[in-house]
């Protein structure tokens, strides 16, 4: 990694998140392992450390980096969870779980983004997710169930199939609603059911927008 995208990683670090206050060092290290310009097309790397999302096609983004980082941080990952992941996209959310988790889940409709990722991913030399391209709102059954389960896309409401896949004990972090109108929910799964805590309000690309490959 050339000096320039260190430098440009570092004030990412600082001043997007730091200053926001994320906390995690281990995030914050998963972050600076990661280097986001290698998960966008070469016309987007020189904003590839800014404070936005970036367009990688098919309606999708590589979501603004504070939030890729919060997300993360709410997962509360210690290096021994079993993560699901609905929405590979570029592949870069993917990697950073891969960096905290014991294994990560994850699952893309689009068959493109799907290889460029996956490609990507295996390059890096990660070997501890598990691909598949289908419809994630069914959730990932055999590999189920998951201490964590990650959105990187919107829903109206939060599938069955998903909650049914999560360990009592275990949380979803997703953003729900409407385009216009989304709040990232924490739902945990308790002996005696469900419970939610509403996050912040955001705005992410919505599951429907993608076309199913089932």
């Amino acid at each position: 990694m050339s000096e320039d995208w260190k430098v440009k990683m570092e004030l990412m670090i600082r001043q997007q998140m730091e200053s926001r206050n994320i906390q995690d060092a281990n995030v914050l290290e998963a972050m600076r392992k990661i280097h986001r310009h290698l998960f966008v097309s070469e016309s987007q790397q020189s904003l590839a450390y800014e404070d936005k999302p970036l367009p990688i096609g098919f309606s999708q983004t590589i979501s603004q980096p504070y939030m890729v980082a919060y997300m993360t941080e709410r997962l509360e990952l210690t290096g021994k969870e079993k993560v699901l992941e609905v929405g590979t996209g570029s592949g870069y959310q993917t990697a950073i779980l891969a960096h905290l988790a014991a294994s990560v889940f994850t699952i893309e409709t689009e068959a493109e983004l799907f290889q460029q990722a996956r490609k990507r991913l295996v390059g890096l030399g990660l070997t501890n997710i598990h691909f598949k391209l289908g419809n994630g709102l069914k959730g990932w059954l055999e590999g189920s169930p998951f201490d964590r389960i990650l959105f990187t896309t919107a829903v109206l409401a939060m599938p069955r199939d998903c909650l049914e896949q999560i360990k009592i004990g275990g949380w979803i972090i997703a953003p729900i609603g409407k385009s216009q109108g989304q709040i990232l929910k924490c739902i945990a799964r308790e002996a005696d059911g469900f419970r939610t805590k509403e996050l912040m309000p955001v705005r992410f690309v919505s599951a429907h927008v993608k076309s199913s490959s089932e």
